[in-house]
């Protein structure tokens, strides 16, 4: 349970510096040996688990799974990563290591202390790149082009088993030693432990201590006492039983072939992550390219609106965000714009719901702060009647040419000008039918059709979906004061590109025309006028004047998207078939995230959603409910 009243921030390790190499004021102990902390994970982590040779072992598109009691320094995640990065493992294979850490170092800390191991060096620098702020919960990082994904768990140890869903090949037992961190070896930890361990898991400490020995020998773990590493004269290395010496890493399953219906956003994301984690699919779409319907806009701006209370929905929110600024790095120069956001205050209520908000909750002001009128009015280089919030690593992006750029792969298979018409299950396959084409037969199919998805759930029944009309605006930078940042209020207006400014989206709800709408325009203008004032330079130009797109988005009751398997009323999933939908207004930060929990769930990899966040996201809960008709009482 999380208790720390500094939520969502986390308090960082008090460090100081012994002869260069850190140590913690906590726990009044070492980080790593002084001798040479990089040969001590060899010895203890990675030769003791036998990595090396294992590596070689794991099959396309599977994984191995490394969990470890605290991430400190991050130096044995490094190390790992070398020898698999030295191994003669799969190229379609990822190895996924799994830390938790309750005291994480900083930034600066971090850097100083990698900066011992220049071999290292390229590793580290990734590692430092992506390292998150000091949030409270679950970070994924993925690296090597998905190759190596890293679940970086910020909290308590028995929070982080609670909520994490993986099983490992192996364990780190790591962190402070049993005597100066006792709360990291009590017997629920080691417990938990075994719960997430597989037949065969292999383990390794630093500590000998033979209450650790008689716990984990008790959980059906062979203990063995080793030689250690320099001074340290014994170790602790085991295995849970099993069959074998070890069990060897599965392939992601027995899955050949998988069907997503869309090529938006989201089924795009989704077909790109399933296809590095060297699984074959077929992407369908009625349209003749990718990013045409809702995800065609030519901008699209990175934020989310938090809640005053951090409870699960903004932690959701919270978690999608900074993920999706990770994520679309790789695309920076490209489609990728990271501007930065200015989230205003535009209007008294809202100005007081941000005041709570701040007095509420801390963030580190690397994800966001409160700023002046002034300080705002300088970040976005126009001038702004109101302050707001500051999101620094938010943006904006041209999500059609990022559609497209996903699709290029050569695992993917474009279906295009494919309209489906029904979805049938048939011995274990499922066959989707189109307008006269032959019929697509595959084992697993994800429906990603935004607000046409209720029209093909192969379920009887009503789902509480619903499609909502917005139409953006194309304002000619000519006639404009054009932001530097994304500017956002009851909406948004993006920096000019290529001589367009895009201003929106309406909230419709209740036209359900496609065309352009002159009324939505004028309502798009006067949202810019009010939010800006002053920034349109020809007031008196008509709406007619002006171009833009219509599209659909698809929200849900609780306006909270839907990403997992398909379930029926009752909570039991159909097999083989997903639901990844219902993104509203925030698809651009809510789809990398869940492509990415949906593409684990699909693979047998660690999930990156905490389960708390996954039953946020679960399908059964937008079921209709039935209405139950009173009895007729006959006379």
């Amino acid at each position: 349970m999380i208790t720390d009243s500094r939520l969502p921030s986390i308090e960082t390790a008090g460090i100081e510096w012994h002869e260069g190499a850190p140590y913690s004021r906590r726990f009044s102990d070492v980080y790593f040996s002084r001798d040479n902390g990089l040969e001590e994970t060899r010895h203890v982590f990675v030769s003791h688990n036998q990595l090396t040779e294992r590596f070689p072992e794991v099959p396309a598109a599977g994984s191995f799974v490394i969990a470890e009691t605290g991430f400190g320094t991050g130096l044995n995640f490094l190390a790992a990563w070398q020898a698999w990065d030295q191994s003669a493992s799969s190229a379609d294979a990822c190895l996924h290591f799994v830390s938790a850490e309750r005291y994480p170092l900083s930034q600066d800390d971090l850097a100083r202390a990698l900066s011992m191991w220049p071999e290292l060096s390229d590793y580290a620098n990734q590692l430092l790149e992506q390292y998150p702020e000091p949030i409270h919960g679950a970070h994924r990082l993925i690296f090597d082009g998905g190759r190596v994904r890293l679940t970086l768990f910020f909290g308590d140890v028995l929070d982080a088993w609670r909520e994490l869903d993986f099983r490992a090949d192996a364990w780190f037992l790591d962190g402070f030693s049993p005597a100066r961190n006792p709360d990291m070896w009590t017997e629920a930890a080691i417990d938990a432990i075994r719960g997430h361990s597989k037949p065969g898991t292999t383990l390794a400490t630093f500590t000998s201590v033979g209450e650790v020995r008689r716990l984990l020998t008790k959980l059906g773990f062979t203990m063995h006492k080793v030689p250690g590493f320099g001074s340290k004269r014994d170790m602790l290395a085991g295995a849970l039983a099993a069959p074998a010496a070890h069990a060897t890493p599965a392939a992601a399953n027995d899955i050949e072939s998988i069907a997503i219906i869309g090529a938006g956003v989201a089924g795009s994301l989704l077909a790109r992550n399933l296809a590095q984690r060297g699984l074959h699919v077929t992407v369908i779409d009625q349209a003749e390219e990718a990013g045409t319907a809702a995800s065609g806009n030519l901008q699209g701006a990175l934020y989310v609106k938090l809640g005053v209370e951090f409870n699960d929905q903004a932690r959701l929110g919270l978690s999608s965000l900074l993920f999706s600024q990770r994520y679309y790095q790789q695309f920076g120069g490209d489609c990728w714009h990271p501007s930065g956001l200015v989230q205003l205050a535009h209007s008294d209520s809202e100005q007081e719901r941000q005041a709570r908000f701040i007095e509420r909750n801390d963030y580190p002001a690397g994800v966001l702060r409160r700023v002046s009128p002034e300080e705002a009015s300088e970040l976005a280089g126009v001038p702004l009647q109101r302050g707001g919030l500051w999101f620094p690593g938010s943006g904006w992006l041209e999500p059609g040419r990022l559609c497209q750029s996903l699709m290029e792969h050569p695992r993917i298979r474009r279906c295009f000008g494919f309209d489906v018409h029904r979805l049938t299950p048939c011995n274990g396959k499922w066959h989707i039918a189109g307008n006269g084409e032959q019929d697509v037969v595959v084992d697993r199919v994800i429906i990603c059709a935004g607000h046409q998805t209720p029209g093909l759930i192969p379920l009887h029944g009503g789902f509480r979906f619903r499609a909502i009309r917005g139409q953006v605006t194309h304002v000619p930078a000519a006639s404009l004061k054009c932001p530097n940042v994304v500017v956002c209020g009851s909406g948004y207006l993006n920096p000019a590109h290529n001589g367009i400014a895009l201003a929106g989206a309406t909230f419709d709800l209740h036209d359900h025309s496609p065309a352009l709408s002159t009324n939505s325009h004028r309502d798009n203008l006067s949202m810019l006028d009010s939010m800006i004032p002053g920034a349109l330079q020809v007031p008196e130009s008509e709406p007619d004047d002006f171009e833009g797109k219509v599209g659909f988005r698809c929200t849900t009751h609780d306006y909270q998207p839907v990403a997992g398997p398909l379930m029926d009323a009752h909570g039991h999933a159909l097999e083989g078939i997903d639901l990844f939908t219902g993104l509203g207004s925030k698809g651009l930060s809510y789809a990398p995230l869940l492509a990415e929990y949906i593409a684990d769930r699909i693979s047998g990899q660690p999930q990156c959603l905490p389960r708390s966040l996954a039953k946020r996201v679960a399908t059964h809960r937008c079921h209709r409910p039935e209405i139950v008709q009173p009895e007729t009482i006959s006379a």
